[in-house]
């Protein structure tokens, strides 16, 4: 069983007189920054000069400069950053600033478990990651609680690692909700693999197979769309609250025998050995390569895959149908 601390195990006191460099005011980024401060801890936003977030960061009360600077004020520096560019940025501006005794931070193990961040040996090494994104984290801080979070120790030179990862999980809210000890390759592995198996490729991979299908056979495709893929997420909200068991007591009996007669057809035992296929590619780094060389190259199946999602049948109509909906946006902005 996971070991899991809680607010009265975590204790702001070892990040006092301390300032957090937090690098990067993106979903995370502006999430952490502020709770972190608002917990009355000393932050120090570093961005790119020009950012467009600096003005941002700056009107929310937040000091603000370059990443070296901030590298080099910060005793413990968060970096949140996209993963293709943290190797590069932490190398050119943040490992400069360094000094022993230092911690660094990050909320997704990817770059330090690929070595593309190799740290001082004297600096600590650990992650804070919530699983939630930043717009969560920061509204469930507003409203008293907070996001679960995942904690990992790397490097543990100053031997108070776990400390200090503790308290700044509790200063961005993190220890409400609890926290569970792992590790970066533990974190880094099975979030690759989540979200390529299940959670973004197979989903909508999946989604838009049996749009197509229904197309194909030639049902409207609206009438696909909501069974295919609109619906997905009022399954995925009953999954949310609670579990498996919850979604299958809310829907029909017809759609929950479908659900377990059906189910095995489509998830094949050669389905099951492309995920192994799949996670054995992570765990070896092929896909860190693959994924680091598509950005030295210029992104180009990247944007390539973005165009044609773009052009497809299924962007298509789903933008027809959402207009329909008034009240998806209205929620989005809530």
């Amino acid at each position: 069983m996971a070991t899991i601390y809680y607010d009265d195990d975590a204790n702001l006191e070892h990040l006092a007189g301390k300032t957090i460099a937090v690098i990067g005011y993106g979903s995370q980024g502006h999430a952490h920054a502020l709770n972190a401060k608002e917990s009355g801890l000393d932050v120090v936003v570093g961005l790119r000069r020009g950012s467009s977030s600096w003005t941002e960061a700056e009107a929310q009360g937040l000091r603000v400069v370059e990443v070296a600077d901030a590298a080099r004020e910060g005793d413990l520096v968060m970096v949140l950053l996209p993963d293709e560019v943290q190797g590069a940025i932490y190398r050119e501006q943040i490992a400069p600033g360094l000094e022993a005794g230092n911690a660094l931070l990050f909320a997704h193990g990817f770059n330090v478990h690929f070595h593309q961040v190799q740290a001082p040996a004297d600096v600590d090494v650990f992650m804070v990651a919530p699983k939630g994104p930043g717009h969560l984290v920061r509204r469930t801080y507003l409203e008293g609680g907070g996001v679960p979070c995942l904690l990992a120790v790397h490097q543990d030179p100053s031997g108070t690692a776990t400390q200090r990862g503790l308290a700044y999980a509790k200063a961005i809210g993190g220890t409400r909700g609890g926290v569970l000890v792992t590790t970066f390759e533990e974190e880094t592995e099975t979030d690759l693999f989540g979200e390529q198996a299940v959670l973004c490729g197979g989903v909508t991979a999946l989604m838009e197979a049996g749009f197509e299908t229904l197309v194909e056979a030639g049902y409207q495709p609206e009438i696909a769309y909501f069974e295919c893929v609109h619906e997905m997420k009022l399954i995925v909200d009953l999954i949310y609250e609670g579990g498996f068991e919850k979604m299958r007591h809310s829907i029909s009996n017809t759609a929950e025998y479908g659900d377990y007669v059906t189910g095995p057809r489509m998830v094949t035992d050669e389905t099951r050995e492309e995920m192994r296929a799949i996670l054995r590619d992570i765990q070896t780094g092929s896909f860190a390569r693959e994924f680091l060389l598509e950005h030295q190259v210029g992104q180009p199946r990247l944007r390539s895959q973005r165009r044609a999602t773009s052009e497809s049948l299924v962007a298509d109509v789903g933008a027809k149908l959402r207009k329909m909906m008034p009240f998806i946006a209205q929620g989005k902005k809530a």
